[in-house]
């Protein structure tokens, strides 16, 4: 028999994947507004904040809700205090996608100082980690949130690259190129901090699933435990 709570439950759900969706979508037009040169997609990602910001509270009410009213126990109260974690980290997440807008507009009105190639690569990297991490919370997969995790080296691989093109071959070169490279290594340490996020979202699932830390114990992944 299913539960009243059961219901609710999967609204939350819902709400955390709108959350995740919005998300996934700030990344994307901050990063196309960079590379069509479009400000008014920049101020878009800008001003659609207030709407994350919005839900993020409301969800957050919903899930203190849940708790006062149901006093769950065991993987539900671990559910419903996952939900609360990764509400948080979505919303920084789109906080940060606000901040490549803004240095995006920094940078519009001058000319591009490379094509952008391993940018959008990290970019894809870490949509594509918000979107798994998410998929590991709605389904409950451990195996997803791991993938998750062993994507961050990845990551972490594609911002040093970034960094040291353009420290080495634009700003040690041509002291003139320094604003706009400063730009685009902000941007792509913001997009390396997504991924970070993600990561704390995928160590929050296995936590939920099975109980087990596995935050700052890195041997539990490798030993496939």
């Amino acid at each position: 028999m299913e539960r009243h709570v059961d219901e609710e439950l999967k609204e939350l759900n819902k709400d955390i994947l709108k959350m995740g969706a919005l998300a996934e979508e700030a990344i994307y037009k901050s990063i196309e507004a960079l590379k069509n040169r479009d400000k008014e997609m920049a101020k878009s990602v800008i001003d659609n904040d207030s709407n994350i910001d919005k839900l993020e509270l409301a969800v957050d009410e919903k899930c203190i809700d849940l708790i006062a009213r149901y006093q769950p126990l065991a993987s539900d109260l671990r559910f419903i205090t996952t939900g609360m974690k990764i509400n948080s980290e979505l919303e920084r997440i789109a906080d940060i996608a606000v901040d490549i807008a803004q240095r995006t507009l920094e940078i519009v009105d001058k000319p591009l100082l490379k094509p952008l190639v391993d940018i959008p690569k990290l970019t894809a990297v870490a949509q594509n980690m918000v979107k798994v991490s998410i998929d590991a919370f709605v389904k409950g997969d451990i195996a997803l949130a791991k993938k998750v995790l062993l994507s961050d080296s990845e990551a972490d691989h594609l911002r040093n690259v970034i960094q040291k093109e353009l420290i080495e071959d634009y700003m040690v070169k041509d002291g003139t190129t320094a604003p706009r490279a400063v730009q685009l290594l902000l941007i792509a340490r913001f997009l390396e901090r997504i991924c970070d996020h993600t990561t704390n979202i995928a160590e929050d699932v296995i936590y939920m699933v099975q109980a087990e830390v596995v935050k700052h114990h890195p041997e539990k992944l490798k030993n496939g435990k």
